[in-house]
């Protein structure tokens, strides 16, 4: 199908969303909006898939690092028992001195280049895999972004990345998850887009895919350029919507379509 004849049908009504139009206020995490299947297997760790992406991160983070002589287990204690999960729920931050924004899997990149390893290019496998792992060992904490000083005027640009119409289908990431929250689409319910959950595993795709991968797929659907792998855009966007997340438990792995 031409993005031509999808344009068309989103907007005549063949692709509708049904329902009144839900303006989100209170932050809901995308578990209140997917079907009980899918809850229950988000719940139980024998069922949901991506425990065997925090099984190989696990494994990643105790072994010593490619290129490096050093395991990650080493400063921060086997399985990352002595890691801070409050820190983890942090993230991502914005490090002043480097005037740059951090995320979690950027501050693991960085770790590992401390000691040696080999580079490894944003979204590596091995570095989700990393990310899921560390993510997940502050699983029920409280997602904590900060939002105040120098990020709140870094939050007002992702904010407005967030409200701006991108592609061929014309729309910001607002019209489906701040407008149209609660409504159907392909037999979905569309959330707010939270990023309490993240990484993720997408049911639809059948693998773990972080929050800023998330977006890439979100702005192929609106028949969009993805803003690129580390880019200023996507690392405000991610900011911003981490920080829509404030309040939210940290459900690493969530399992989503």
């Amino acid at each position: 199908m031409s993005a031509r004849k999808l344009f068309a049908l989103f907007f005549t009504g063949a692709i509708v969303f049904t329902g009144s139009v839900v303006h989100a206020e209170e932050a809901k995490s995308g578990y209140e909006y997917i079907k009980p299947a899918t809850r229950a297997m988000q719940d139980d760790e024998f069922e949901n898939p991506g425990m065997f992406t925090v099984e190989r991160g696990q494994d990643l983070f105790n072994q010593k690092q490619a290129g490096a002589g050093k395991a990650c287990a080493e400063c921060h204690g086997t399985d990352g028992m002595e890691m801070n999960t409050g820190s983890i729920a942090r993230y991502p931050v914005y490090d002043t001195a480097e005037d740059e924004i951090i995320t979690l899997q950027k501050r693991i990149s960085n770790c590992r280049d401390t000691i040696g390893s080999i580079p490894l290019q944003a979204n590596h496998p091995d570095l989700v895999a990393l990310e899921t792992f560390v993510r997940n060992r502050a699983y029920g904490e409280t997602v904590n972004v900060r939002t105040d000083g120098p990020v709140a005027t870094l939050l007002k640009k992702g904010e407005t990345i967030y409200q701006t119409r991108y592609g061929l289908i014309d729309m910001s990431c607002s019209h489906c998850h701040s407008l149209y929250t609660g409504q159907m689409i392909r037999g979905q319910r569309i959330s707010q887009g939270q990023g309490n959950g993240f990484p993720a595993y997408r049911l639809d795709i059948g693998e773990m895919t972080n929050l800023h991968q998330r977006i890439q797929q979100c702005m192929n659907s609106m028949r969009a350029e993805p803003f690129a792998a580390d880019s200023e855009e996507i690392n405000l966007l991610g900011l911003y919507l981490m920080s829509r997340s404030n309040g939210l438990k940290i459900e690493t792995p969530a399992v989503r379509y």
